[in-house]
């Protein structure tokens, strides 16, 4: 068979999902059409902007939303927009049509009538349908039709939620399936799960089970709605959201919805009456309080006396908002100073205290439901956790927790509180298996119910996961494990995965036994961010302490470790995700290869501080803009682009940014559209470079510098952006300093200088900045708040 290629898609209907769905796929780089239908009052005008103004309107909707549905800017121009009755003809040239149109059935099947029409034969046809069995969409289209339909599930917002749920009807052809779950983990981006044709499929089916279960415990236990968000967000591994705030932003009226989907259409679930509609519930959506959409739900946003925003919460039995109370918990207290979240859920769940009893009574009720939904939903475990970490952001599945508090101890405690298990969890145990999942030989295999033996988990050599690996050498922050094919792989803990000393002699540690023994090493580690740059803590306190040696020291250390990252023996190849800020894009400025995640977020933010980039940053930007300046030009421009860059914090919301703003480099770095991968692609890299035949470089001596020409033009810049309020007395202190060292410092004419020359420059106006008292205060707010105080 031919290989399939998808180089243009369609999308059909461009409501909140539609739009955003052609958003994705224009960000991955396909040409998109996007259709809807004409608007009554156009159905007799041939003005085409009249007749595709819905279309056009959700589409600048879209691009505006926060967050953005798009990578850069460009995105939108691969996007074209047309309407049902002129344009349906065109995804002849689509290999892929995407139907997101209202959920009701006659109307989506009638336009499959016509999509039929002008479709061309073999061409993906594929439905976001969540709420409308699969099966019953393609019922009465052709041969062809049915072989290459089946249902394609995004969450939204489509570029943020990392799940696609596939659903294949009985006619799909297996090809079809296993091309749709390669593309989208591949080139969405996406955690692809094989799910089974049932209502609400698998993430929404245990998500607002898990919603419903605890509408359920706060009427059991007289709970507050603040008291279940402050036990249901990332203290157990849940996005900040937790529990009422998702149900705000989905939409309660949505909520209610699959809830009521479900009641009906499964009978034979055996926590059915979980999924009744509490009075309460029936009220607040009566009352037309639906959520951020409506502008008040459980939560409201209002003024205070002073003009201050204020969010109440809804008392639950009065239906009255009132002030929002923050719950004490003694033993909330003690598990936040946890950072482990395994250990804090053994923790939380062992309490005696109300919110032990709350969080015990919902994973009970959780363990029980999961383990009854095999093989209804999914006969494969390790896809219901998969669906739940991408759709839901958990930050591990429910058969991993369970895997947490100990399987056989669980089910004991389960029985002895009313709760059952399905009777292969019991088989499993009886076995002597006491896990769900478990490694072997650097590989995890999950648990296999249909054949009462573990097996390795489809994929699981593209996705690295560094300590599944064998250790080769760790200190108290970092560890470095052999990921195979002769490559290191170096990660590090720490809050926030800030840089400090034990990260920095960890990375040269890893590149010394790189060097010794093997082809290269790869940075990059699993938490939620990458790192959120160097320990600002330890700057402010040798700061305060005028420990001025010591800073020194530690800067210089910095700089050292980031040159020794780019002129080692070997390859170093950085995998950066999410936050990576600061020290972190420092550290990625100087690899010989960055594989970013599409999702991360860097730039040099340290003027945010107060400070300039003093790990080699500043030195970099200069060097880069060096190599960049060409004859045609004023020489100032890409040093002035390059200043502005550092000068403004400027950070790239997508890793496709980051090249636009100079921190990745075209046609070296490399995207890796899904996060799981680019371990991986990492590792990759650095056999490729090594079998490349990999030449250490040399320093560079022949960086060009303005010096004085150049020392004016930037201050001048800076002069009129205080003159026209757009930075501060002391932005422009620290903007001066950044400039001095841009320009190579004081020197009479253009000069040619080395790299050392530069980081000695960065380094002494970083002293300097460490002594200004309005640096400190920058320091100690981010610390205090998170936020940099603006003075």
């Amino acid at each position: 068979m031919a290989k399939r290629i998808i180089k243009k898609v369609a999308v059909l209907g461009s409501g909140v999902m539609g739009s955003r769905i052609a958003c994705h796929f224009a960000g991955i780089g396909l040409p998109v059409l996007l259709l809807d239908i004409v608007p009554n009052e156009a159905k007799e005008s041939d003005n085409k902007a009249a007749r595709n103004k819905i279309v056009n309107d959700a589409l600048a909707t879209a691009v505006k939303s926060n967050p953005s549905p798009i990578y850069t800017k460009d995105v939108v121009k691969k996007i074209s927009t047309g309407n049902f009755d002129d344009n349906l003809k065109d995804i002849a040239s689509c290999d892929w049509v995407i139907e997101v149109v209202v959920e009701r059935l006659d109307i989506k099947q009638s336009l499959y009538e016509r999509v039929e029409q002008y479709r061309k034969p073999g061409t993906l046809i594929t439905s976001n349908t969540s709420g409308i069995p699969i099966g019953m969409l393609s019922q009465g289209r052709s041969a062809d039709f049915k072989k290459h339909f089946c249902g394609t599930h995004f969450f939204n917002p489509p570029r943020y939620l990392r799940l696609l749920e596939i659903i294949p009807t009985p006619d799909t052809d297996a090809s079809v399936v296993d091309f749709l779950m390669d593309y989208g983990d591949r080139y969405l981006g996406k955690t692809t799960v094989l799910a089974k044709d049932t209502p609400a499929f698998i993430a929404n089916r245990i998500g607002v089970w898990g919603m419903m279960a605890i509408f359920g415990l706060i009427d059991k236990m007289g709970m507050t709605i603040d008291e279940v968000d402050a036990l249901t967000g990332p203290l157990i591994g849940r996005p900040k959201s937790a529990t009422f705030r998702t149900a705000d932003v989905v939409g309660i009226d949505t909520l209610v919805k699959v809830a009521k989907g479900v009641y009906d259409n499964c009978p034979q679930d055996e926590q059915r009456d979980t999924f009744q509609i509490p009075s309460w519930l029936n009220k607040v959506t009566e009352n037309n309080w639906l959520g951020d959409k409506s502008g008040q739900g459980f939560f409201k946003k209002t003024k205070g006396a002073g003009g201050e925003k204020e969010i109440l919460t809804l008392d639950l039995k009065t239906l009255e908002y009132g002030p929002r109370v923050k719950p004490k918990f003694a033993s909330v207290d003690a598990a936040k100073a946890v950072e482990d979240l395994k250990q804090r859920l053994q923790m939380l769940t062992a309490a005696p205290d109300r919110a032990g009893e709350f969080l015990r009574h919902f994973h009970y009720g959780l363990f029980s439901y999961i383990s009854h939904r095999i093989p209804e939903i999914s006969d494969e475990l390790y896809r219901i956790d998969d669906a739940m970490m991408a759709g839901f952001g958990w930050e591990i599945g429910a058969f991993e927790s369970w895997d947490v508090l100990g399987v056989e101890r669980s089910v004991k405690k389960m029985k002895e509180a009313g709760y059952t298990v399905a009777p292969w969890v019991e088989e499993m145990i009886a076995a002597g298996n006491k896990s769900f999942y478990k490694v072997e030989g650097g590989q995890r295999l999950a648990y296999d119910p249909a054949t009462k033996t573990y097996k390795p988990i489809p994929g699981g050599g593209d996705f690295i996961v560094l300590r599944h690996n064998k250790e080769v050498w760790k200190n108290s922050a970092a560890q470095v494990f052999d990921i195979g094919d002769g490559v290191l792989g170096l990660q590090w803990q720490s809050k926030m995965n800030s840089i400090g000393g034990d990260v920095l002699a960890g990375i040269n540690k890893a590149i010394e036994l790189a060097e010794k023994d093997y082809k290269g090493l790869v940075i990059a580690n699993e938490g939620p961010n990458f790192s959120a740059g160097a320990n600002v803590g330890m700057i402010f306190m040798l700061a305060v302490e005028q420990e001025w040696d010591e800073l020194d020291f530690a800067i210089r250390f910095f700089q050292n470790t980031m040159m020794r990252v780019r002129y080692s023996s070997v390859p170093v190849v950085v995998a950066p995700h999410a936050l990576a800020l600061g020290g972190a894009c420092e550290m990625s400025l100087h690899a010989d290869k960055c594989c970013p995640a599409a999702e991360t977020y860097t730039g040099l933010v340290e003027l945010g501080v107060g400070l300039i980039p003093g790990g080699g940053g500043t030195k970099e930007f200069v060097l880069r803009a060096s190599d960049e300046m060409h004859e045609d030009e004023p020489e100032t421009i890409t040093l002035k682009n390059r200043f502005l860059t550092i000068a403004t914090a400027k950070v790239a919301t997508s890793a496709l940014e980051g090249f636009n703003i100079g921190v990745y480099r075209k046609g070296l770095d490399e995207v890796v559209m899904n996060p799981g991968r680019r371990i991986a692609a990492a590792r990759q890299s650095v056999t490729e470079l090594y079998e490349a035949g990999y030449v250490q470089p040399v320093p560079r001596t022949d960086v060009r510098v303005l010096g004085r020409s150049g020392l004016g033009s930037l201050y001048a810049g800076i002069h009129g952006m205080v003159q026209g309020r757009y930075a501060t007395e002391h932005d422009a202190t620290v903007a001066r300093k950044l400039a001095y060292v841009m320009c190579g410092g004081d020197l009479s004419e253009q000069s040619l200088v080395s790299e050392q020359y530069l980081l000695d420059l960065e380094r002494e106006a970083f002293l300097s900045l460490c002594g200004e008292r309005k640096t400190l205060e920058r320091i100690q707010g981010v610390l205090k708040t998170g936020k940099p105080v603006r003075n």
